[in-house]
């Protein structure tokens, strides 16, 4: 086994993945129905976030190139260029998360990462949905507000004087608020998510020295031998693989941050714990997709049952506290997410990185 697969299912609660662009939204083509999700960029920024926590490490550098043009006497902004990582797997969240530096000019360095991460998506188009709501600012409480009222006068606004305020109220011919703002139509998730990861054993603490599709530069690759990486051979040739001593260290922290990842980015007023119910683990893709899970009802229409295969071979399954109140289950334990946590720390540390060959 190469490959192991983690499905997690949390629950939403009345809350937003994404503040910049409001709700992510899809369309579900046969059940015809919006459903809400979080990428799988997210995602990764949310696991890459708790591993660099847990490691209490400064994540890797980040290079923005601008340009600019000289108008004049006086240099304006001329547009973005080029963002690249610094393509150390010395850093851990470059070694887990990949790279692609394309610098004009100069060759391209690229890494996939180890890790396959989906989208959270809802468990089953009838087990999550989004809700729309209207929301209101409201400080007309407050005796020191200051108003301000613009008028177009031509190409340009103007502010009101505090007389033209005055008189604009007393005039005007339906209710006006100038200390409150009504806000319409915000959507918000809730339901069951299910989230998948792939975690290909090959890839983790390897990097090709393939000349051809390079993944480092040559002075990267003499200070990760300087540092105690092994040359080995793969099935993707030959690669520098970790030293055990790293391995050993990082890998509880991964595992960790892979069944304790959380969306932090959800905005204040719609937060939710979006707590864990299940976990499962397996070396095949095809018997996880049937562990958690969900299942038309026969007997109602539009609605469907969610599913925790509790005792299925090839995978393990490990059920919290807090499935209990939406699933039928009969294995929830306090300790479901430590024994997830080991059971892929086991899974990882027994894997033969240095001989992938025999």
């Amino acid at each position: 086994m190469y490959t192991i697969y983690i499905r997690t299912l949390k629950r939403v609660d009345h809350s937003v993945f994404c503040v910049e662009k409001e709700q992510k939204i899809y369309w579900e083509p046969q059940f015809k129905r919006q459903m809400p999700y979080s990428s799988g960029q997210q995602i990764k920024r949310s696991l890459i976030t708790s591993l660099t926590s847990i490691l209490n490490e400064i994540p890797s550098p980040t290079t923005f190139v601008s340009k600019v043009t000289m108008k004049g006497k006086a240099l304006e902004f001329d547009g973005e260029g080029e963002v690249f990582a610094t393509c150390n797997p010395l850093y851990t969240d470059q070694l887990f998360g990949g790279w692609m530096k394309a610098e004009t000019g100069k060759p391209v360095y690229k890494r996939r990462s180890p890790l396959s991460i989906s989208a959270m998506r809802p468990l089953h188009p009838f087990l999550g949905g989004i809700e729309k709501e209207n929301l209101s600012f409201d400080r007309k409480d407050r005796p020191n507000n200051e108003v301000i009222v613009k008028i177009k006068e031509g190409k340009n606004l103007r502010e009101l004087s505090s007389e033209e305020i005055t008189n604009f109220l007393e005039n005007r011919e339906k209710q006006t608020s100038l200390t409150s703002k009504f806000i319409q139509e915000k959507e918000r998730a809730s339901g069951l998510f299910v989230q998948d990861i792939a975690l290909d054993l090959r890839r983790l603490f390897c990097v090709l020295l393939n000349k051809l599709e390079p993944e480092i530069t040559n002075e990267t690759e003499t200070k990760l031998r300087e540092a105690g990486w092994e040359e080995t051979q793969t099935v993707f040739g030959t690669c520098l693989v970790a030293p055990k001593d790293v391995r050993e260290k990082l890998i509880p922290a991964l595992a960790h941050a892979i069944i304790n990842w959380s969306i932090t980015s959800n905005q204040s007023r719609t937060f939710s714990l979006m707590e864990t119910l299940a976990v499962s683990v397996s070396g095949n893709a095809n018997k996880i997709a049937g562990s958690i899970r969900a299942k038309l009802k026969e007997e109602e229409e539009n609605k469907a049952e969610p599913i925790i295969e509790e005792e299925m071979a090839g995978v393990d399954t490990f059920v919290t506290l807090s499935a209990g109140g939406y699933i039928r289950t009969k294995k929830e334990s306090v300790d479901a997410l430590d024994k997830a946590e080991q059971a892929l720390i086991n899974k990882m540390i027994a894997f033969n990185y240095e001989n992938q060959l025999n």
